[in-house]
């Protein structure tokens, strides 16, 4: 009996499996982390070169890396569109996703609409990159606002999925509870329905956070020749035909993630909340 009892509380393989995955996400890590600190100087061809520890932690990569890709603005635009995304997309999403959760079994053209949503997961963006760029140009929004309005539509069918299927966790007897006393549904869905899908709510903002503020082709075909950065655009000066400048790229590519993580771990417990219960119908 001890010997059974042994084998159920260590379940190696997953342990085994837990341990290689840990590997495969701290290692680039640590890569990132050395790289950045280390001088080119430092930098060799040799394997033990390249993950030996800098000489000297020093803060010179980060302030050039700062310098040559105007740190300060390009984060305010990526800031920008990103939060103006998030929001955006929090509120009219969640609001298509309650239309279509509370109309889905009593309308075709709700079940219809749900369907064509979401298959537009299933279309890749190098279809629409060129469409997308003539018209964006004939709207004459190839700047800021046309990539906040294409990042609001490529994120739709993934959000309004979610929302729909958190939604039926919540029991319809509270909105018609709130229609016995009067309220509309504009109402309803304010007061009682928008609040109790706040985990969701940090679900959605942390992925569409997440996918705004890494793209990179987005507003590299939309908003070329416009003047402005966000900062995966400005990143790519470390990239040149001749090569590529890893320590000065690692140390911004650093720089550019501390915002998400803090965004991520301050939301983190909602997240975790919500992807389970959007997953369960």
């Amino acid at each position: 009996m001890e010997e059974l009892k042994v084998r159920e509380k260590y379940n190696w393989s997953v342990t085994i499996l837990l341990i290689i995955g840990l590997i495969t996400v701290l290692f680039p890590l640590y890569m990132t982390v050395v790289i950045a600190f280390k001088q080119p100087s430092e930098m060799t061809n040799s394997i033990s070169g390249i993950l030996s520890l800098p000489k000297s932690w020093s803060l010179n990569n980060f302030r050039e890396a700062m310098r040559v890709t105007d740190f300060w603005r390009s984060l305010f635009n990526s800031f920008l569109i990103t939060a103006v995304t998030m929001i955006i997309s929090v509120i009219l999403h969640s609001l298509m996703g309650y239309a279509v959760a509370r109309n889905m079994g009593k309308s075709k053209f709700y079940r219809f609409s749900y369907y064509y949503i979401v298959s537009g997961m299933f279309v890749p963006f190098a279809i629409l990159m060129m469409p997308l760029v003539k018209q964006t140009a004939q709207l004459k929004i190839d700047n800021v606002f046309g990539v906040i309005i294409l990042y609001v539509v490529f994120y739709m069918p993934m959000n309004v999925l979610l929302y729909s299927g958190y939604l039926k966790n919540i029991p319809v007897a509270l909105e018609e509870a709130a229609h016995v006393d009067g309220a509309s549904t504009w109402t309803t869905y304010w007061k009682i329905i928008f609040p109790l899908m706040w985990p969701m709510h940090a679900t959605v903002s942390v992925l569409t956070a997440l996918g705004t503020w890494n793209d990179v082709m987005t507003p590299l075909v939309i908003m070329s020749g416009s003047g402005m950065n966000t900062l995966p655009l400005a990143q790519l000066t470390f990239q040149t035909q001749f090569g590529t400048n890893y320590n000065l790229a690692f140390a911004s590519y650093l720089l550019a993630l501390l915002p998400m993580i803090i965004f991520y771990l301050v939301a983190q417990k909602q997240i975790i909340n919500g992807v389970i219960n959007g997953a369960v119908k």
